[in-house]
């Protein structure tokens, strides 16, 4: 029984691209090569590169605004990846491989004597504002961020991080400091909440889609324990982006459970220093959040190698964009903002929400 059934759905698959073939443009060709050949071509480079540029020319609103040719993330002639090469099993595999990152000297960065002065003058001052004139030693750094040897001593070096409000966000140019705050609730949120709508519903995602919209009536808000309007929102991105690919010696993680390595509550009537110690491998930045409850939060920190470091903003908006940072200020996944290679499937995420989609 199984057997006719899989015979008929083929039949009918079959004769579907068949039809297609025989009705569009250039379909016969195809038909005609295979019948001679018992093979198709793999188009050429060029040729993905024009279907790609036509796609997003007939439906502007799957443009890439942020990538340079504004259709990679459906062919990258580069890289070889985008959804085209997908679907024609071309993507290119190999790793390149790894180059060293080369800071640029610049003559007017301070030198490295000159750079553990001001930081032994930093770790010896609680005057706020000296440490925040001082806090021009961006090139000394760097270098203990990229050096393997050294970035684990950072915090150990730079003692100011760990009791000084604003220094994260200190190191973002006036220009881009805000960019997150300020389109949050204009363009980003609804967006974010509007595609997670189309996702396969969970209880958790649920329950994450009631809190960002808050649809929690005043009955029932009282037994409500998650998190308020903005940090569901945030709590939403593992479930629309893409899942890393896993290592062979690495478990790979759910939506769910990634929510855990951005955001942890911590009950305010509880040791903070117990709470640090009960968390077991969890080396990279993520947030701590202490209350009385997730809707009623205090004080936000930024957790790294369990050393706590306090947030600025008093909002979970606030706190999420320090937390940001935070991964670039400390190089935690090797981020760079021009070098990042990112999936077809965030750059085609990214199109939704620039474009008016």
């Amino acid at each position: 029984m199984r057997r006719d059934e899989e015979a008929l759905q083929s039949s009918v698959a079959k004769d579907l691209i068949n039809q297609i073939l025989q009705t569009k443009p250039g379909g016969t060709t195809v038909v005609e090569e295979y019948e001679e050949s018992g093979t198709l071509r793999i188009p050429q480079r060029k040729t993905k590169e024009k279907y790609a540029l036509g796609i997003v020319t007939l439906f502007p609103a799957l443009k890439d605004p942020l990538s340079r040719k504004g259709y990679e993330h459906y062919y990258d002639s580069q890289s070889g990846s985008g959804f085209l090469a997908w679907r024609l099993k071309t993507i290119q595999r190999k790793t390149k491989p790894e180059q060293e990152r080369k800071l640029s000297q610049i003559s007017d960065e301070l030198d490295e004597e000159r750079c553990k002065e001001l930081i032994s003058f930093m770790n010896h001052t609680n005057d706020r504002e000296i440490i925040l004139q001082k806090m021009e030693t961006f090139s000394y750094r760097q270098r203990l961020i990229h050096n393997p040897d050294e970035s684990h001593t950072i915090l150990s070096v730079f003692q100011r991080l760990l009791d000084t409000k604003g220094l994260i966000n200190l190191l973002f140019g006036p220009d881009t400091s805000s960019k997150l705050l300020q389109k949050w609730h204009t363009f980003c949120k609804e967006k974010v909440i509007g595609e997670a709508e189309s996702l396969t519903t969970t209880p958790v995602l649920q329950s994450l889609l009631k809190s960002a919209r808050n649809q929690y009536n005043k009955e029932s808000s009282a037994d409500h324990q998650g998190w308020d309007s903005d940090m569901a929102s945030y709590l939403l991105l593992p479930h629309i982006l893409p899942p890393q690919p896993s290592k062979k010696k690495t478990k790979k993680i759910n939506a769910a459970h990634a929510m855990d390595h951005l955001v942890v509550f911590h009950k305010s009537c509880r040791s903070l220093e117990e709470h640090l110690e009960s968390q077991e491998g969890q080396r990279q930045p993520f947030l701590l959040a202490s209350g009385t409850l997730k809707q009623a939060i205090s004080t936000y920190y930024i957790v790294i190698d369990k050393m706590l470091i306090p947030c600025q903003g008093a909002t979970s908006l606030a706190a999420f964009d320090e937390l940001i940072k935070a991964h670039f200020v400390f190089g935690s996944y090797g981020i760079d903002v021009d070098g990042t290679k990112e999936s077809p499937k965030v750059k085609e995420l990214r199109a939704k929400f620039l474009n008016n989609v």
